[in-house]
């Protein structure tokens, strides 16, 4: 039988072989992800939480500190998704304050259905507009900061007529007079104008603490609401 050529390798190049295999690294196994771990929000949840994100910093740290930088740092995302969503600063804020008009109008639909009667409903409606300008405050002045607002932009052009049609049915029903918001008579321009400014420069003076001189000279010192109230009851004409 022929004998086989084949040598045994000398042991130091054994030894050498061996440490060379030892340094190469193991190949790692795969990690199984859960559905999902990717990222925490689904299809359209980022858009929602970008706002909701963008509210909390918005009421917190003042219009000044809202920025697309805060915004995606408070809802724990990229700081390119708020540009990918809404394009820039101003288109950010205008979809917030859209949120800020949706809100507004339902939270006053809902006051105006605690009143029995127009009067009542008129009141309720008045006192839930002050209500919702203390409880945000900060969306509530974002709301009528016109010159950092796109006004064309869909939803908010959308969200703010609503509200502007809910403030003219309340002036139609306490004056008597359907109003069409397309096509206001002199009378009902001035009626809407008037109730407008008299409610938004109230909350206004309310926020900025400057009803306070007025109030810590009344009996009691009551809340601004009760001050409101009165002021309305005065411009508002007796029931027939």
């Amino acid at each position: 039988m022929a004998k086989s050529t084949r040598t045994t390798p000398p042991p130091k190049l054994l030894q050498a072989r061996r440490k060379s295999a030892a340094k190469k690294p193991q190949a790692s196994k795969p990690v199984e992800k859960s559905p999902g771990a990717e990222s925490p929000y689904h299809h359209g949840d980022l858009h929602v939480a970008l706002l909701k994100a963008a509210q909390t910093v918005l009421e917190r740290d003042g219009l000044t500190g809202l920025t697309l930088r805060a915004v995606a740092r408070e809802a724990g995302v990229s700081h390119a998704a708020p540009t990918h969503h809404f394009g820039d600063l101003t288109g950010l804020l205008s979809e917030l304050a859209a949120v800020g008009f949706r809100n507004f109008n339902t939270a006053l639909a809902a006051a105006s259905a605690t009143g029995a009667t127009p009067i009542e409903s008129a009141l309720a409606r008045a006192r839930g507009y002050l209500a919702y300008a203390r409880s945000q405050p900060g969306m509530y002045q974002l709301m009528f900061r016109t010159e950092r607002l796109d006004m064309a932009r869909p939803a908010l052009k959308e969200a703010s007529n609503i509200s502007f049609a809910s403030l003219a049915q309340v002036v139609g029903i306490v004056h008597a007079g359907d109003v069409a918001t397309d096509a206001l008579s002199m009378a009902q321009a001035t009626q809407i104008a008037r109730t407008w400014a008299l409610a938004h420069g109230f909350a206004m003076l309310v926020l900025a603490g400057r009803l306070d001189y007025v109030l810590d000279r009344l009996p009691g010192k009551p809340d601004a609401e009760v001050l409101f109230v009165e002021m309305l009851k005065i411009s508002v004409p007796p029931p027939q």
